[in-house]
């Protein structure tokens, strides 16, 4: 009895386990954690973590929850941007004009990537805290248009 205990705990625990991850040549590849706070009214907040592929032209962003569990998949290239959750597929024209409408605020996902190389980029109404980059840590703030939003990401090693 002890053994099927075992048996099903190891099956259990390696069904949550995310395999690791590997960028393929030309891409870029960061996992973490990130969050996202929007001082509306009401204040929004969203966190999860995340993977990201790709490059600003063309990448997949995986969210998922502190479980593991997938939340959302956001794939873009030149001219098209889609989010799947769960059964549900949202397409847009562009990346901003997806992040826009799920978040209330176009998200900079393209100067994301910069800004974990550690390159400030310069992104019309946002200013990135890159002081933490080497340990991993971001910090952007959205200044304008209002209402004011900040992202703070996490990368793992």
């Amino acid at each position: 009895m002890r053994w099927v205990a075992l048996l099903v705990t190891v099956a259990l625990v390696s069904a949550c386990a995310t395999p690791q991850r590997v960028a393929l040549p030309g891409e870029e590849l960061w996992s973490g954690r990130l969050a996202m706070t929007v001082q509306g009214n009401p204040p929004q907040s969203f966190s999860a973590g995340f993977d990201l592929r790709g490059s600003p032209d063309a990448g997949e962003l995986q969210l998922t929850s502190p479980l593991g569990t997938s939340l959302a998949t956001v794939v873009w290239r030149p001219g098209s941007a889609e989010m799947r959750q769960g059964g549900q597929v949202t397409r847009r024209g562009s990346l901003d004009e997806l992040t826009a409408e799920l978040s209330g605020t176009p998200v900079p996902v393209a100067a994301l990537f910069g800004w974990l190389r550690g390159q400030a980029g310069d992104v019309p109404g946002w200013q990135a805290d890159l002081a933490r980059q080497p340990e991993g840590r971001i910090t952007a703030r959205r200044f304008a248009p209002q209402p004011p939003a900040e992202l703070r990401v996490v990368v793992q090693p």
